[in-house]
C-alpha cells in the first residue's frame, strides 16, 4: 500500500477519524463532531473538504495493517508542526468525548497519541478536562 505524505490539515482529520474508528464503531455523534470541527475551526479555512474521504480511506486502510496504528501516528507526527500537536490531541479528545463516553479502545489510542506527539501531562489534563466540560449533558450522570 502506498501512502502519500499528509498535510497538517490532513493529519488533523486523520487523528479525528482514527479516534472515532479505533473501536470499529464510528457513532453519529463522533461524525457530527468531526464535521462541526472542520466547519468552524480556522485551521481548516481553505481546506479542500473533498480530501476528508481520501484521508478517511487511508486511515481505514492503515487499520487493516498489522502496525497500521503506529504508521498512522508516525505520518501524523511528521505532518504536524509543533504548534499544532496540542491541537491534534484536543481534536482527538473532543471526538472521543462526542458520544459522552470515552471507551476502552479510545483511551489507549489517546495515550499513544499524547505520548508520540509529546503533549505534556499538564497540557493533556487540561485538554481532557475541557473536552469533558464541552460534552457534558444537561442532566448529571
Amino acid at each position: 500500500m502506498t501512502i502519500e505524505a499528509l498535510s497538517p490539515q490532513d493529519a488533523l482529520i486523520a487523528v479525528m477519524v482514527a479516534v472515532s474508528a479505533v473501536d470499529q464503531n464510528m457513532t453519529d455523534s463522533e461524525l457530527a463532531s468531526i464535521t462541526g470541527i472542520i466547519d468552524i475551526l480556522p485551521v481548516f479555512d481553505n481546506y479542500d473538504r473533498g480530501r476528508t474521504g481520501t484521508v478517511s480511506n487511508m486511515v481505514a486502510d492503515l487499520f487493516e495493517e498489522e502496525d497500521g496504528l503506529d504508521a498512522l501516528i508516525g505520518l501524523v507526527e511528521q505532518a504536524l508542526p509543533d504548534h499544532l500537536r496540542e491541537t491534534a490531541y484536543a481534536l482527538a479528545c473532543d471526538v472521543a468525548a462526542a458520544d459522552k463516553r470515552v471507551n476502552l479502545y479510545e483511551l489507549p489510542f489517546l495515550e499513544m497519541l499524547r505520548h508520540d506527539l509529546r503533549v505534556g501531562r499538564l497540557a493533556a489534563a487540561a485538554i481532557e478536562r475541557g473536552a469533558r466540560a464541552r460534552h457534558q449533558p444537561l442532566e448529571a450522570r
